[in-house]
Formats: C-alpha cells, sequence, structure tokens
C-alpha cells in the first residue's frame, strides 16, 4: 500500500513537472513574441516624450541622462526664474516644504553648498501645502537662506517632477542634463561629491 502511495506522489510529481515546464516555455515564447513592456508607452506619454524632444540627443525625462523638464516659477519676491535661462551652469533643484523635518535638516548644508561652490540652487517649495506665505518667510529668515525660494503654488511643478517623498534633489548638468537624484535630505559632503562629477 505504501509503495502505490509513493508511486501516485512521483507520478504527480513528475506530471506537475512536465506541466510547468511546457506553460513556461509557452508562456517565454508569447512574451518573446510580444514588445517589451518598457516599449509599451501610452498614446498622452509619447505625444509629450516627441514634443519634448530636443534638438540634441537628449529626451526630456526624470531619469539621470535625460533633458531635466523646463519650468518657470515665481520666487518670494516675485522674480520668474525659469530653469532652461540657467543653460550653461550647475544647478540643483530641490523641492521641500518647511513642515518637513528632513527639509529642516539639509537646509543649512544647502546654505553652506550655495556659499562655497557655483552652483545655482533652485528651492522649490510646495506652496500649496504651507499654511500661510509667511511661514515660508519666516523659514528663510531663520535659516538665513540668501539662494532663490521659488513658490510652487499648485504643486504644478512638483506632479511634473513626479514628487513623492520630500526633500526630493535633481542635479542638473550645465548642459541641462540630470546627473544625480536623491529622495531625501542630502548632507554637504554627498552635495560636493555629486557637484563635482558634473560639467
Amino acid at each position: 500500500m505504501k509503495k502505490a502511495i509513493l508511486i501516485i506522489i512521483i507520478i504527480g510529481m513528475f506530471s506537475w513537472a512536465l506541466y510547468d515546464f511546457v506553460f513556461s516555455s509557452n508562456k517565454t515564447a508569447q512574451e518573446a513574441d510580444a514588445p517589451p513592456a518598457g516599449n509599451q508607452i501610452t498614446s498622452q506619454e509619447n505625444q509629450t516624450s516627441e514634443v519634448e524632444k530636443t534638438g540634441d540627443s537628449s529626451e526630456v525625462g526624470l531619469e539621470v541622462g535625460n533633458l531635466a523638464p523646463d519650468f518657470k516659477l515665481p520666487t518670494l519676491d516675485g522674480e520668474l526664474i525659469q530653469l532652461s535661462e540657467l543653460r550653461g551652469k550647475r544647478v540643483m533643484v530641490n523641492f521641500w516644504a518647511t513642515w518637513c523635518p528632513p527639509c529642516r535638516a539639509e537646509m543649512p548644508d544647502m546654505q553652506k553648498f550655495h556659499e562655497n561652490k557655483d552652483i545655482n540652487i533652485l528651492a522649490v517649495n510646495l506652496t500649496e501645502t504651507e499654511g500661510d506665505l509667511m511661514n515660508i518667510q519666516n523659514f528663510v529668515s531663520e535659516y538665513e537662506l540668501t539662494f532663490p525660494i521659488l513658490k510652487d503654488e499648485n504643486t504644478e511643478v512638483a506632479n511634473r517632477y513626479q514628487i513623492q517623498p520630500i526633500p526630493s534633489t535633481f542635479m542638473i548638468d550645465s548642459n541641462g542634463i540630470i546627473q544625480y537624484k536623491a529622495f531625501g535630505a542630502m548632507n554637504y559632503d554627498l552635495m560636493v561629491q555629486e557637484f563635482e562629477k558634473m560639467e
């Protein structure tokens, strides 16, 4: 009786292995015929990438090696700053808010970085999430920040950059190409390290 049960178990396992092998082979063949998942772009994304293609070989996007999406935002003083107008200079774009503890932690390092290196810092405040504009003014005074604070009042730019955690930072070289992305606070040494890798 035990031998019969053992034989049934062995036959069952062999049958399952054979079925699994055949099924996997068919699935692999179907996947080989299908276009790669990375190439399945929705028509809207396709149109956006076509519209945003530039004269050089870089495509606008959010990955390292992509041309950083352009934007224009007002500073706290009302001056309009456009990212593309800083072409030829190295830029750090940082998304932050006054209520965010890691943002508070990295601000002194960002100020030191701004003072010690030839970098353009654009600190994009998620203004829609702030309770009051005075919170931003008080924050700037408290931390003695001298780089531009941009107001993203409708989080339009944050949405375009698909910002989830804050702070989020993009290090952009003088050609407008994203060279580094950080999700979370950066310290001074890391800022300098990534800055020195850029043109």
